[in-house]
């Protein structure tokens, strides 16, 4: 029977451990919460962790990045023709590298490191030079590059760099010549002859106090002409040509003391591919 207005209302209370209470819902929902939280957490790390597995160092993606693209960079055209990988030769006559492969990679060694022996200082003394010749040169060619070397080397033109006959600079000056490889192209090859270019930059003049001739650079273009003699590749020819010059850096020069100092503390370099 529905009461009226005017009717007592009664209110029933539940024993207290029946009843339900806000602070007792709120302490049931931390546990959820908190397991939410750590889910996220190992989640995230394992996101993290699967990056940072793709991208290793030795994968290529990041700075440190050799591996497959740096091979890949070795055999692009834009980074010219790799190293072959071969160890460089290990007998030398007068000082130069010799018994190259009868392979094109050995014929670019070859080619490099004639280069390096024509461009050096020692070229402007007869007796190291025709040592040096007769090392490189195919003995079919010998008497002739040595007429062409000596005409290069000696005479007029020792005397334009201020050296005296004999290729001595004179005292308190150091003679610098040095050739460095920039560079190899071979444009012909075959079991008997190979034709290679050389890019090269060289260092020539007088080093010391009140020199006349200071150290200057230039950029040249050497082409050798190898035969296979049956035990080594050796020079038949040889032309040079200027070029191509990079853009001079905007750097200071170097006094004469420091330009003395890295001649005598700083060795030159052999070469082989």
């Amino acid at each position: 029977m529905p009461l009226s207005d005017d009717q007592p209302r009664t209110r029933t209370r539940l024993p207290v451990g029946e009843q339900s209470s806000p602070q007792q819902n709120h302490r049931q929902s931390r546990p959820l919460r908190a397991l939410l939280a750590v889910l996220v957490v190992v989640t995230l790390l394992v996101v993290a962790i699967a990056i940072a597995n793709r991208v290793t160092p030795g994968s290529g993606s990041g700075t440190g990045g050799g591996g497959a693209s740096a091979d890949r960079a070795g055999s692009g055209s834009g980074a010219g023709p790799a190293p072959s990988g071969d160890q460089p030769v290990g007998t030398t006559v007068n000082g130069i590298p010799t018994g190259y492969p009868h392979t094109e990679p050995g014929a670019q060694s070859a080619a490099t490191n004639y280069a390096v022996a024509i461009g050096s200082a020692d070229m402007f003394r007869t007796d190291s030079r025709h040592g040096i010749i007769a090392t490189i040169a195919d003995l079919g060619a010998l008497a002739g590059l040595q007429g062409r070397l000596d005409q290069g080397f000696g005479g007029d033109t020792a005397t334009r760099y201020g050296l005296d006959a004999q290729g001595h600079a004179p005292k308190g000056l150091t003679f610098v010549s040095r050739t460095v490889p920039v560079g190899t192209k071979s444009t012909g090859y075959s079991d008997g002859d190979a034709k290679v270019e050389v890019w090269c930059t060289g260092l020539t003049g007088l080093a010391g106090e009140h020199s006349v001739q200071p150290v200057t650079t230039n950029w040249f273009t050497l082409t050798l002409s190898l035969h296979w003699t049956g035990s080594d590749w050796k020079l038949t020819d040889y032309t040079s040509r200027q070029g191509p010059a990079p853009l001079p850096a905007d750097q200071q020069a170097a006094t004469a003391d420091e330009i003395t100092g890295a001649v005598q503390q700083f060795g030159g370099f052999r070469f082989a591919r």
